[in-house]
């Protein structure tokens, strides 16, 4: 069993890699393997709507420039979702919005090819910005019939900041605990 997080933020190793780190830790701790993978930062582009995948139905973006049938792989053979962001500008960043337009696309193109997995949305932010960018990680989930574990919210802008957020990072380990338990109902 494995759980595969995206972190969507460009810094690798900052607040939302912090975040999901904490979440991570957690579900190892259950004896399950989990992976991250650095989005934030690398070339990857947004949906062209040329619906290729609904013609094609092959699990794949007809767009291969760039590594995101790599990710959908991933997705594919995983037994849960993590999206990680940082709120920019009151939402996701746009490489996490590119994953969410174009997997998402593929998803529902192919039978709801998540459907069923667990899934779970991180997000950092400062002041303002969160409730959008939770939404728009769970209505990836929720789209593709997923199962949505919850939440963690991370107040944070400056590097380092995660780790001075006791609070966040109780509700990454809660979290991570609760999607173990999950994985363990839904594999048993």
């Amino acid at each position: 069993m494995k759980v595969v997080g995206f972190n969507g933020s460009p810094r690798k190793d900052g607040n939302t890699a912090a975040l999901l780190g904490h979440l991570f830790r957690e579900i190892e701790l259950e004896g399950i393997e989990t992976e991250m993978v650095q989005l934030g930062g690398k070339p990857l582009r947004g949906c062209i709507a040329c619906y290729k995948c609904f013609e094609n139905r092959d699990g794949r973006c007809a767009v291969r420039k760039d590594a995101l049938n790599t990710y959908i792989e991933k997705m594919v053979v995983a037994a849960a979702i993590i999206l990680a962001s940082p709120s920019f500008f009151q939402a996701v960043t746009a490489e996490m919005k590119a994953l969410i337009d174009r997997a998402g696309f593929v998803g529902l193109a192919n039978g709801k090819m998540y459907q069923d997995k667990v899934g779970a949305s991180l997000a950092c932010f400062r002041r303002t910005g969160g409730v959008h960018t939770f939404e728009t990680m769970n209505h990836f989930f929720l789209s593709n019939d997923m199962i949505v574990a919850g939440r963690a919210m991370g107040l944070a802008r400056d590097k380092g900041d995660m780790d001075r957020d006791a609070e966040g990072i109780v509700q990454a380990q809660t979290l991570g605990r609760r999607i173990a338990r999950l994985l363990r109902k839904l594999h048993a």
